[in-house]
């Protein structure tokens, strides 16, 4: 069952990564087929196009199964030539869109490796850790109505503790804990909460509800503190992530502000 999974999952990205990928230098034949050869570099990239649970197999235990799909592709390949089925419109039309699908992803790799430098990378870094960060410690109350959550407010205002209001009011699971979240920084908590919780000071307490998918929460802060920031090693692949998809949606964009492009209905009527 292992073996038919893999040699289902593999036929059609197997031909793609075969037909795709450029010979290396140093790039050993695994196997020929009627003279055609296969090349190391054609089984590794099949590799990678395995699903995620495929790829977590040794290679070398799924070596000669790879090798089999990758010899039975160029099999069908080339008998599908000699009945001239690659002459078809259904198959021609299919290719031209697997082509364009190729090229656009050729097109966005080269534009960002062209974008993403050590040096851009370094200059972001540095930049963001210009404009510092802050972490605090707070603490919350969730509760299931805005009525529950103004009530509680009242009663902070008249010198309730928090912490005791959170053991015995709160729904979340930090209840227990009078409330008790630790430090979080940015974009560690829902937009909302995060927003109400950064503009109190210590010791304040949220004067009004605020509202999450969770509920409504009275929130404190207890403390604010300057976030340690990450070195630079520790950053640079989320800085990559990060400058990959601006230099993407930036090259696509400047695509299209150049493009003349008119949309139409599934029907084919403009709209």
């Amino acid at each position: 069952m292992f073996i038919r999974k893999i040699a289902a999952a593999t036929v059609t990205s197997l031909v793609m990564a075969a037909a795709t990928l450029p010979a290396l230098a140093d790039d050993p034949v695994i196997a020929t087929v009627n003279g055609k050869k296969i090349l190391q570099s054609h089984l590794l990239k099949a590799h990678e196009n395995l699903p995620p649970e495929y790829q977590a197999v040794p290679i070398d235990q799924i070596y000669p199964m790879l090798l089999t799909s990758l010899i039975d592709s160029k099999l069908v390949a080339e008998d599908a030539r000699a009945r001239k089925l690659d002459e078809d419109e259904d198959f021609q039309q299919a290719l031209s869109l697997v082509k364009d699908q190729l090229l656009e992803r050729y097109a966005v790799r080269k534009e960002i490796e062209d974008a993403v430098t050590d040096e851009k990378l370094k200059k972001m870094y540095d930049e963001q850790m210009a404009e510092g960060s802050e972490e605090l410690h707070a603490r919350h109350i969730l509760l299931k109505t805005a009525d529950e959550a103004t009530a509680v407010i009242k009663e902070l205002d008249g010198g309730a503790d928090f912490a005791e209001l959170a053991k015995e009011k709160s729904t979340g699971p930090s209840g227990p804990r009078g409330g008790d979240l630790g430090f979080f920084g940015k974009g560690q908590m829902v937009p909302a909460f995060e927003e109400a919780a950064y503009k109190l000071e210590a010791g304040q307490h949220s004067r009004e509800p605020v509202q999450t998918q969770f509920g409504f929460h009275v929130i404190k802060v207890e403390e604010k503190r300057a976030a340690q920031p990450p070195s630079f090693e520790e950053s640079v692949e989320d800085l990559r992530t990060e400058a990959a998809q601006a230099a993407g949606a930036a090259y696509v964009e400047r695509l299209r502000s150049k493009a003349e492009i008119e949309r139409f209905d599934m029907d084919g009527k403009k709209q």
